[in-house]
């Protein structure tokens, strides 16, 4: 999703009086890729990352980036607006920007961002979105002086895989063998010629229970595909599937890990269990399939996202000895209600 990250003062708007802005182009993306990066430390992202993404965005969803140049062409931060497939709605959308921390302070954020909603304006534009993480102090005072409201919270958390007991799990993963629940790998799975289409219809089924700023979607299953295999990140021995072999091989829940191409940790995509499957410890024993191979590669720590309100996975995570990091807001700001038409 779109985040802001910047540091604004009100009164700083001198800097942004020689600031241009324009489209993205294809040759911008080593350069906006630092600026995110310099942001984003924690997060370090790549421009085979960002460029397969955008490739691959669900045909429906609309989006467009710009940056913002200096009188002597350098680009020194970007604005974007976009849609999600998980949470579509023709009139809605996720806002972001993004200003060098040597330019920040100058109002150029202030001027990607007025950009950016008159681009959307033509869209008549219901609600935007942004997100920003809570110890951002200066995007937080940004999103609310600009009358965002905060709708929801995720925890990211952290498990320091070297440090993990396994002892006190003894038997978890055997009980679910026993129900004749197999994990197998995305790997293990490739003779099952259905496995992409079953894998696309477990991860519609697990992504609309969780919990979402607003009504959740599922992306059609060839954008699904390309998103899942095109990803640079994919493990196909980190992704885990859930089995009945007691229902005709039925797949049940999934739980994935991932490897940004920057950085030595680990991401973990979605982790859920179809509900007719729940409370019998299914999810537990992928998560611990996930850690026995974040284990065996090496890797010292596994991060993971939950919304606050998703209790039944954060006790799992808690559990398992995930530390809870600094929380990730959804803003949204509210321009129309529901029910009015567009101009």
């Amino acid at each position: 999703m779109s985040v802001v990250t910047l540091n604004e003062t009100p009164e700083a708007t001198a800097g942004a009086e020689g600031i241009t802005v324009r489209p993205f182009r294809e040759d911008d993306y080593p350069r906006v890729v630092a600026i995110e990066n310099a942001n984003f430390r924690e997060y370090p992202g790549t421009v085979e990352e960002w460029s397969t993404r955008d490739r691959n965005r669900d045909p429906k969803c609309l989006w467009r980036r710009f940056v913002a140049e200096s009188r002597d062409g350098e680009t020194v931060g970007f604005g974007v607006y976009e849609q999600s497939p998980y949470m579509y709605h023709p009139r809605k959308f996720w806002v972001g920007v993004s200003v060098d921390p040597e330019w920040q302070g100058q109002g150029i954020g202030s001027r990607l961002f007025d950009h950016v909603l008159s681009e959307l304006a033509p869209y008549d534009p219901l609600t935007v979105r942004a997100m920003a993480r809570e110890d951002y102090e200066r995007s937080v005072r940004f999103l609310a002086k600009r009358e965002f409201a905060e709708e929801m919270r995720e925890w990211e958390s952290r498990l320091d895989v070297t440090a993990f007991d396994f002892s006190p799990f003894e038997g978890a993963r055997e009980r679910v063998a026993a129900q004749g629940i197999a994990v197998r790998t995305l790997r293990e799975l490739e003779s099952d010629p259905d496995r992409d289409r079953k894998l696309w219809q477990v991860d519609a089924a697990i992504s609309v229970d969780m919990p979402s700023p607003d009504a959740p979607t599922t992306p059609d299953f060839e954008t699904w595909r390309k998103n899942t295999y095109d990803n640079p990140g994919l493990l196909p021995d980190g992704y885990f599937v859930a089995v009945d072999t007691t229902d005709g091989n039925r797949f049940v829940g999934v739980s994935q890990l991932w490897k940004p191409q920057a950085g030595d940790d680990l991401d973990t995509g979605a982790t859920g269990v179809l509900r007719e499957y729940r409370r019998r410890g299914i999810a537990l024993a992928l998560k611990l399939h996930a850690v026995a191979y974040a284990r065996e590669a090496g890797v010292a720590v596994v991060k993971t996202w939950n919304a606050q309100s998703n209790r039944a996975m954060l006790s799992i995570n808690e559990a398992l000895g995930f530390a809870k990091q600094p929380a990730w807001i959804s803003y949204a700001r509210h321009l129309k209600e529901e029910g009015e038409a567009a101009r």
